[in-house]
């Protein structure tokens, strides 16, 4: 079975049609530029992917020795890729701070991956990590096309540059793992799986870098990156689902914590980008009442869940199944570890 893999952009359909709704004139025509874009490239990444089986890989041994193999590309306002190249692997810093910021941004995501869960690469065999940054004019989006991240800079009204945020970064090369690990259909549960986990391993890769426990992160994906005058901190919240932002333009945060509020819709592919909010927060409590670090119980369960779960077409329910078995596995049936998956995700109304 094959499954063609669309065009993942950290700006959610729901925050663009608000834009279009509430916007002035200018902002209006931005957020139909956006939706247009999208279309082409949907359009354009008509390529399949192939099956699960195939794209499983193996923990990589001798880590020290391995090291990325960055490419960063200028895209000069322009909306063809990847651009000119900039930076290079091992090459020094330049004078673009958002050249810079892919860069960093790339090996901080490699060196979580690879020193936590002994992954090389997206795609677990070494893959480059290729970045195009200046995308368009004041392009308000950033994006992991199935081989390649890309960076707008933002109009600076209602969003920055989108390399200022490492969450942002790290969210948008974890939809390549998800990829490359046997996919997630981009649809209803297991879309919002696929958005969850890509949140889930954008905090981490922060929180990793900073060395962070899990009770001194804020558990934000994107922030910073809201313009000067919008009203709110992030583009979502794993901690407080629903409050990442209440903007008059960018409208209210709609994402819920608890299957009590789970949104049906056709948009959005079924909802992918609200409803993530709900393994989002489980993920969250269970990385709280584990205290310490969460890339490392917590992180390895819901990493081992994506490499081992063989269902794209995956529920929240069957995900959660999948976490407490796995659980049950690495740290004991009686365990801290299984018994605090279990009640996290009875929090958020999933029964384990």
């Amino acid at each position: 079975m094959s499954y063609a893999h669309p065009r993942h952009c950290i700006l959610p359909p729901h925050m663009i049609e608000a834009i279009r709704l509430r916007g002035d004139a200018g902002l209006r025509k931005m957020a139909d530029g956006i939706e247009q874009d999208g279309q082409r490239f949907r359009a354009a990444r008509c390529e399949l992917m192939p099956p699960a089986a195939t794209r499983r890989t193996q923990p990589v041994a001798a880590r020290a020795r391995i090291k990325p193999e960055r490419k960063v590309y200028d895209a000069q306002q322009r909306r063809r890729l990847p651009g000119k190249l900039v930076r290079a692997e091992g090459d020094a810093r330049s004078s673009d701070a958002d050249v810079d910021r892919a860069y960093d941004g790339a090996g901080a995501t490699f060196k979580l991956f690879l020193n936590v869960y002994q992954r090389h690469s997206l795609d677990g065999e070494g893959m480059p990590l290729v970045s195009s940054v200046h995308y368009g004019k004041s392009y308000n989006n950033a994006f992991w096309d199935g081989e390649q991240m890309v960076y707008g800079d933002g109009d600076g009204i209602l969003f920055r540059s989108f390399t200022r945020s490492l969450s942002v970064i790290a969210h948008e090369l974890s939809h390549g793992v998800v990829q490359f690990s046997g996919g997630l259909v981009y649809r209803d549960q297991s879309g919002a799986l696929s958005e969850s986990f890509a949140d889930v391993f954008g905090v981490l890769t922060l929180q990793y870098r900073r060395k962070q426990a899990a009770h001194e992160a804020d558990w934000l994906v994107g922030k910073g990156l809201l313009g000067p005058d919008v009203r709110g901190a992030a583009l979502r919240s794993l901690k407080a689902p629903g409050t990442a932002y209440d903007d008059a333009v960018l409208g209210k945060d709609p994402q819920p914590f608890h299957m009590d509020d789970f949104v049906y819709t056709s948009s959005d592919n079924g909802g992918v980008h609200i409803n993530s909010g709900i393994p989002n927060h489980a993920f969250y409590l269970l990385a709280q009442n584990l205290c310490g670090n969460a890339w490392e119980r917590a992180g390895h369960i819901w990493y081992d869940t994506l490499q081992s779960i063989d269902n794209p077409h995956a529920s929240f329910a069957d995900w959660a199944d999948r976490t407490l078995e796995l659980a049950r596995e690495r740290f004991g049936a009686g365990s801290t570890e299984a018994i605090q998956t279990r009640r996290s995700w009875k929090l958020v109304g999933i029964a384990v």
